[in-house]
């Protein structure tokens, strides 16, 4: 059998994550070396740090080399070139959950503690603030049950971050999300206008 972990957030237990998915955490900074994990046959949490293999993702050496790799450019919405400035001022996000176990007031309310919001949908929502997307994702999962899903894209930085759509979901739109660019220069972009 494939070698798989579970994390415990809060006093729940998510996973099993392949070592695949492991390392994609560590690399959107959703996995860090005082994360509670455990190996599939393990009933004790630990520190990801103390894993032999989890650990190595810790390691500065690992960490310079990551740096210093040239990325593959991945496939990205609204990118920017280099030569643009950074944006400055508040992000703008979109927000869509799908609420199965507990109300929708305590997330919308959740929503519009963090910047200016609008509500577009039943469960989707358009937010401007100075957060990052992990600060809001963070935010946002506290006030989910077991059985709500919420993803969200940070439209002025090219990110998107997910929870609880399950591991083969996960890897699904990881792929998709960072899948390279396959005609560089002959993208056509269409912009539907209400």
């Amino acid at each position: 059998m494939a070698k798989s972990w579970t994390i415990s957030v809060g006093g729940r237990v998510y996973g099993p994550y392949s070592l695949e998915q492991m390392q994609g955490f560590h690399a959107e900074n959703r996995l860090a070396d005082h994360s509670l994990v455990a190996r599939a046959a393990e009933e004790q949490f630990h520190p990801a740090s103390e894993d032999s293999e989890l650990a190595l993702l810790f390691q500065p050496a690992a960490a310079e080399a990551e740096a210093s790799a040239e990325p593959a450019q991945p496939h990205r919405f609204g990118a920017r070139s280099d030569a643009e400035p950074p944006n400055e001022g508040p992000a703008h996000f979109v927000i869509v959950a799908d609420m199965k176990s507990r109300s929708i007031t305590g997330l919308e309310e959740e929503i519009f503690t963090l910047g200016q919001a609008h509500r577009f949908g039943p469960q989707s929502w358009v937010l401007s603030s100075e957060g990052s997307i992990n600060t809001i994702r963070n935010a946002l999962v506290q006030k989910l049950g077991k059985l709500d899903t919420l993803f969200i894209v940070d439209a002025a930085h090219d990110k998107a971050a997910w929870f609880n759509f399950g591991p083969e979901t996960d890897t699904r739109i990881r792929k998709m999300w960072s899948r390279p660019v396959e005609h560089q220069g002959t993208e056509k972009r269409s912009v539907r206008r209400a």
